[in-house]
């Protein structure tokens, strides 16, 4: 028997965990054919793609993101600069073979870094962007990745044990509702001197130089009574080829006209890992 195509291996990973889904039109279970046809009891249909994931939006939706940016964020990501991030996430998760949720996941590079430190984990990556999705079903084989909107979501109430939300928008009440009972909602927000370097040189003597966190902080404590925070900093030598690769995944980036006269021979990572407990 020869090696199984992505799609076959995503029926597959699919099937092993069809309870996790719901109809995101209906909200209905759904069941898995072996052609790879999700469907619901109302005939609501999504097929597995042949390049690794299933597409589970019912309208189109334009993305503002980029393939050149989730492949730059690939490559900043699998240099390990964010080694240090990931391992905390891994260690705040402390239950047996753990079924992960990370909403806004790109092109999945945190998820399956962080699923390959933990013991026989379940990793599952949802985003609304197409190329991020695309892209993760090319690097990775591992995890189940969906397109997919959270405001529509297409998952079952009391699903994940840990939910990651790592520099992306939140939806708290959709999280609660995901999460199993005392399941964790961990999310990455930047502190002040998160890229401080590359601040610096770009919006010298500008609002954007500095950053604060404290409303983000302040509404995730809102949502979750029991929260936990962690500061994560750190520097770290940047190989030149890096720059133009850090520049395009960042917001940040996006804003500098003169890219080429940006130096960086190092970066601060800086970051609160807020943990919240569900009900």
């Amino acid at each position: 028997m020869g090696l199984l195509s992505k799609r076959e291996l995503t029926i597959q990973q699919i099937k092993k965990q069809i309870q996790l889904f719901a109809c995101p039109i209906c909200k209905q279970q759904m069941a898995l054919s072996e052609e790879g046809k999700m469907s619901c009891t109302n005939n609501h249909s999504f097929d597995v793609a042949k390049q690794g994931y299933i597409n589970l939006l019912h309208r189109p939706v334009n993305s503002m993101y980029s393939k050149a940016l989730f492949d730059s964020r690939h490559a900043v990501i699998e240099s390990g600069l964010y080694d240090r991030v990931q391992q905390a996430i891994a260690e705040a998760i402390t239950v047996p073979t753990p079924i992960i949720l990370d909403t806004g996941c790109g092109e999945g590079s945190h998820l399956h870094r962080i699923c390959q430190q933990l013991d026989q984990a379940t990793g599952v990556g949802i985003d609304i962007a197409k190329e991020g999705i695309l892209a993760a079903g090319k690097y990775y084989t591992d995890e189940i990745w969906c397109v997919g909107d959270l405001a529509n979501s297409p998952y079952n109430a009391g699903s994940f044990d840990a939910i990651l939300n790592i520099l992306s928008p939140a939806n708290y009440e959709e999280f609660k509702r995901l999460l199993k009972p005392g399941g964790k909602v961990l999310k990455i927000v930047p502190q002040e001197n998160y890229l401080k370097e590359l601040r610096m040189q770009a919006f010298a003597d500008s609002t954007k130089e500095s950053y604060t966190n404290e409303q983000t902080v302040a509404r995730f404590k809102e949502s979750f009574a029991n929260t936990v925070v962690k500061r994560i900093t750190y520097t770290l030598p940047l190989n030149e080829e890096l720059v133009p690769k850090l520049l395009e995944m960042t917001p940040m980036g996006w804003h500098i006209e003169q890219k080429e006269n940006i130096q960086l021979h190092e970066i601060t990572i800086d970051f609160d890992l807020l943990i919240g407990m569900g009900e």
